[in-house]
């Protein structure tokens, strides 16, 4: 095994750990790096910190753990390491002491230790486990090149308290942090997701509303679902529809827009209710329904909704049969004004 190295960046080193910084590091731990590393002591006892150094050491000759010195313009700023795992896999982890805080040492060092682990180690991934709490830590991950990649409930203690951890990661063929491209899935990995539904509403030549009596809750609804990934909710509506009832539709006129609060364990939601015209009652009869999810079919009028709908539905159906104009936005089935 050859010698640990040093990375170098400017005035920013990444250098082994050597007895003689025991004495220097000891006192600049503070109660910051105290709670997020879950440490009983704000300074680590004299002989467990040298113990830990030497212990560096040996890591890196087992090909166990790479632990570097931060040094900015000669003096130790805070520690980064990277834990191989199987799989060309390692794990990253980090601190910077409270003098040299605020100055973006902390992403630029991790950077660097992540393109010499991919150079120098071969690992073809890195990642990050980071209490979603720990903000500094979470954006010191991502200005690294990390993505946020998802969140492990209740995984780990902190102060014998059960604690979320949030996963970042960076794979070896991922655009540059610095590109356009990596700079860009970065940003998109932390952006806020929504459901989106698409619905549609289909009439009887006589201006019935068709509604779905549903397998898998009492209230009926629309026909209709959820947008899949990269799909419209145009698009949504059509493949719904045909997978349900097998009718083919072709949406018209988008009627509302519906956003939807949190509500029984589910998620805030956008629903987009499209016209899908009239469908005569024979076109109906020759319908297939998709047993595993719709359990019967009917045509409705106003007096069939309460009770048989949901609260936020009635409201939005009540509303579409009200108003034959432009499109409408609603907040729970209620259009804003």
């Amino acid at each position: 095994m050859t010698d640990q190295p040093t990375l170098r960046d400017g005035e920013l080193v990444l250098r082994p750990w050597r007895l003689e910084d025991s004495d220097a590091t000891r006192g600049l731990h503070d109660a910051e790096i105290a709670r997020w590393f879950d440490f009983p002591a704000i300074e680590p006892p004299e002989e467990e910190h040298r113990s830990w150094i030497e212990r560096t050491g040996r890591e890196w000759t087992d090909r166990v753990k790479a632990t570097f010195v931060v040094e900015w313009r000669g003096q130790v700023a805070g520690t980064v390491d990277v834990r191989l795992q199987d799989g060309r896999v390692g794990v990253l982890s980090w601190a910077v002491y409270a003098p040299f805080r605020g100055r973006g040492l902390g992403w630029r060092a991790v950077r660097l230790l992540v393109e010499w682990s991919f150079d120098a180690l071969a690992l073809e991934r890195v990642e990050a486990h980071v209490n979603p709490d720990n903000r500094a830590s979470v954006r010191t991950a991502m200005r690294a090149g990390l993505r946020r990649e998802g969140l492990l409930r209740g995984n780990a203690t902190l102060a014998g308290v059960p604690q979320d951890t949030l996963v970042l990661g960076r794979q070896r063929g991922d655009a540059h942090p610095d590109s356009r491209e990596g700079f860009t899935a970065m940003l998109d990995s932390t952006l806020p997701t929504k459901r989106a539904i698409g619905q549609g509403v289909l009439r009887s030549p006589t201006g019935g509303i068709l509604l779905c009596e549903l397998v898998y809750k009492r209230e009926w609804d629309l026909p209709g679902g959820v947008v899949d990934r990269h799909e419209s909710p145009a698009a949504c509506v059509v493949r719904e529809v045909r997978e349900e009832l097998d009718l083919s539709v072709t949406p018209g006129r988008l009627l509302a827009v519906n956003w939807l609060p949190a509500l029984l364990g589910w998620a805030d939601a956008t629903v987009f209710v499209f016209d899908l015209g009239t469908v005569e009652p024979e076109e109906l009869d020759r319908a297939h329904l998709q047993q595993r999810e719709i359990r019967a079919v009917h045509w409705t009028t106003p007096g069939d909704w309460p009770g048989r709908v949901a609260p936020y539905n009635e409201r939005l159906l009540q509303t579409l049969h009200r108003h034959t104009g432009d499109t409408l936005y609603l907040e729970n089935g209620t259009p804003t004004t």
